[in-house]
Formats: structure tokens, C-alpha cells, sequence
């Protein structure tokens, strides 16, 4: 009898964790479906319908959608504008990734010493990044103005003519490149700032003893610490170069002669100017690609600099 009050208390209790492992299992997926949902409304169905439309040609007012096979994608690759809206995106890209990230270190790195009014100074560097995008290209455009800018006041003392860099095929991507890594260099610059705090200040005393040089210490101790954060900062520096687009499209609209268009930019032009949606679907599935290439690379360089 006493066996059987026991087995029965027994399967009364997993009966009751069953129930409360099923309410808790209720309550998880109640609170995560709507994250879920929205991901699949705003990320991956328009992933997909973005893929299905490349295979059409349509300008968005017609009802009625022609189907064409990958001519678009044919199009595509034999367009002159588009490769050279690839080179554009991949010098400002790795341009912008290396000289924004040398900058944000150097200055992470002197900012995280005694420096009188380092707050400051962090706050002014970290301002632009919650700057609107318009306003920034509206100061910029001014600065850069040939005729009365601020670049040309500081220059034309010293004898030397401003160039017209918005409206001149060689200077109008280097303009752009110049602004893009004055907006990103705060944020950058804090992230490396809360790295540089992590690492325990036990290993630079030790080094210290053992007599290594500042710049052993940066090279040994610093960056290899640091790595993780450099990866990431690597990463989404990468992906938010490659996907530019309000400021360049405020500053010079992909000109002149689409010396500064980048792929989000003509993208736009082809979806929203020109009504070509099967032919801007194609070209945001080659971006999706691009991202998506670029990343799996960086992640598998990664093992051999990284360390966690």
C-alpha cells in the first residue's frame, strides 16, 4: 500500500511538472512569437520577394508583372554603370573601414589615459554619431563649397585653389569618404574605449617589470586584447560602408557622373526614380550576397587574429 501511495504521489508530481514545464513553454513562446513575426514580416519575406521580383520586369504602377527570366540579371552584369558602382562601393568601403578605425583606436588609446577634460573631448568626437544624417550633409556640402566654404577660407590664405569636390569626378567620392569617417569615428572610438577597460591593468604592471616598450605593450598586449572588439567594429563598419546612402545621396546624388554612387544609391534610382523594380531587386539580391560573402570571410580570418 505504502509502494502504492508512493507511485502514485510520483506520477502526480511529474504530472504537475509536466503541466508547469507546458505553461512556462506557453508563456515563452507567447512572448518571443511577436519578435518572431515581425522578423519574418520586415527581414526575411522581403528577402524573398525581393528575389522573386528579380526575375520580373515591372515598374510598380502596371498591375501586371512580365515575367523575363534572369534578363535582369543579365542586364546587370553587363551594365558599366553597375561595375562601376561596384568599384565606388568597395574603395569608399575599405577605405572607410581601415582610416575610421586607425583613427578610433589612436584616439580610444589617448583618451583612456590622465588627460585633463578627456570627457570632453569624448563627448565632442562621440556628437556626430547622434547627429541627423541631413544635417550632416547639409554642414558638409557647405564646408566643401568651391566658392564661399569653410574648406576654402583655411586654404586660400596659403595660396592654394579649393576644388570643387561635390561637382568633380575626382574628388567627389573622396569627399564623401571624408564624411563617412568623421560620422562613424565616435562610436567606433567609445567601443574601443570600454575594450581598453576590460583589459585587467595587472598585465600592463607585469610588462611594466619586465621592461616592455609602449609599443611592444600596444603590440602584444593592446591589440591582441582588443581583437574581439576590432572584429566586430570590422564587421559592422564593413556592412554599414557597403550599405552608405543618405549622406551620399544628399551631398552629391551618385555624381557627377556616378563617380560617387554606391549600390544602396543606385538601388534607389532604379526602384524609386526610374520604376525598374525587377531590375533594383536584382541588384539588392547581389548586395545581400555581397554582405553575406564578405561576412563568412571576415568570420573565418578571424581564428588566426582574434582572441577570446
Amino acid at each position: 500500500m505504502v509502494n502504492g501511495l508512493k507511485s502514485s504521489f510520483a506520477t502526480f508530481k511529474r504530472r504537475k511538472l509536466s503541466i508547469r514545464a507546458r505553461r512556462d513553454m506557453f508563456s515563452f513562446f507567447l512572448f518571443v512569437a511577436p519578435n518572431f513575426i515581425l522578423l519574418i514580416l520586415f527581414v526575411f519575406w522581403p528577402i524573398i520577394y525581393s528575389f522573386y521580383l528579380s526575375f520580373f520586369k515591372w515598374n510598380m504602377i502596371a498591375p501586371k508583372k512580365t515575367f523575363i527570366g534572369f534578363t535582369n540579371y543579365e542586364n546587370l552584369f553587363q551594365d558599366p554603370v553597375f561595375w562601376q558602382v561596384a568599384r565606388n562601393t568597395l574603395i569608399l568601403s575599405l577605405v572607410v573601414v581601415v582610416v575610421k578605425l586607425a583613427i578610433s583606436l589612436s584616439l580610444s588609446l589617448s583618451l583612456n589615459s590622465e588627460l585633463r577634460g578627456k570627457n570632453f573631448y569624448r563627448a565632442i568626437i562621440f556628437s556626430p554619431t547622434f547627429t541627423t544624417s541631413v544635417a550632416v550633409a547639409m554642414v558638409w556640402s557647405w564646408i566643401f563649397h568651391p566658392t564661399f566654404g569653410l574648406f576654402k577660407l583655411f586654404i586660400a590664405p596659403l595660396g592654394f585653389k579649393a576644388p570643387d569636390w561635390l561637382y568633380d569626378t575626382h574628388y567627389s567620392l573622396p569627399a564623401v569618404i571624408i564624411v563617412l569617417i568623421w560620422v562613424g569615428i565616435g562610436y567606433d572610438m567609445v567601443l574601443f574605449l570600454a575594450g581598453l577597460k576590460n583589459i585587467p591593468l595587472e598585465i600592463y604592471d607585469a610588462a611594466l617589470v619586465d621592461g616592455v616598450s609602449p609599443i611592444q605593450n600596444f603590440i602584444y598586449i593592446t591589440f591582441p586584447l582588443l581583437s574581439p572588439t576590432t572584429f566586430f567594429l570590422t564587421i559592422t563598419s564593413f556592412i554599414g560602408a557597403l550599405k552608405a546612402f543618405d549622406i551620399i545621396a544628399i551631398m552629391t546624388d551618385g555624381g557627377p557622373l556616378n563617380s560617387s554612387n554606391v549600390f544602396v544609391l543606385y538601388l534607389y534610382q532604379n526602384a524609386f526614380r526610374w520604376f525598374k523594380t525587377g531590375y533594383a531587386s536584382a541588384l539588392a539580391l547581389v548586395l545581400f550576397i555581397l554582405i553575406m560573402v564578405v561576412t563568412l570571410i571576415q568570420n573565418r580570418l578571424s581564428k588566426r587574429w582574434v582572441h577570446y
